[in-house]
């Protein structure tokens, strides 16, 4: 091989390997737009606020700690989990603020969000908002001092 054609052939293969493991939302198909990512610091101010109706429905469909005021369901991604949340949603407005969360890992390769997400969305339920943990609940909650469940 010749220099020029080592250089077309290094040169290819640098923009592939920058270019197939760059990963974001968009290419994974995440169900849900940037709009419905909420933030952490917004969860802990609604939660702080308080105001009875006004609170979201919280809803921990992993396996991990459950945030104040959150019901369990167990991992989406699970026969037994999935039931769970399709339990917990009779009774719930269609427009009513749900919040979605895992943590057991980043959101980017979480296996609970998006089956929770895209059986919210077939439920017709229209404001759904899926919690930003972009590490996992123990950096972008726990290590905060962001509110917990209480254990007893």
């Amino acid at each position: 091989m010749n220099r020029k054609n080592l250089f077309v052939f290094v040169a290819f293969l640098a923009l592939f390997f920058t270019t197939s493991f760059t990963i974001n939302a968009s290419q994974i198909g995440d169900p849900w737009t940037a709009d419905q990512l909420m933030e952490p610091q917004t969860l802990v101010t609604i939660i702080k606020a308080g105001k009875g109706n006004a609170l979201p429905v919280i809803l921990n469909i992993g396996s991990v700690e459950a945030i104040k005021g959150a019901i369990s369901t167990g991992p989406v991604s699970e026969p037994d989990g999935l039931a769970e949340l399709k339990k917990q949603l009779k009774g719930i407005k269609k427009d009513k603020l749900i919040v979605i969360y895992c943590g057991c890992c980043p959101l980017f390769k979480c296996p609970n969000v998006r089956p929770a997400f895209k059986e919210l969305t077939a439920a017709g339920f229209t404001n759904i908002k899926v919690l930003n943990l972009k590490k996992n609940l123990q950096t972008d909650w726990v290590d905060k001092n962001y509110p917990m469940q209480d254990v007893r």
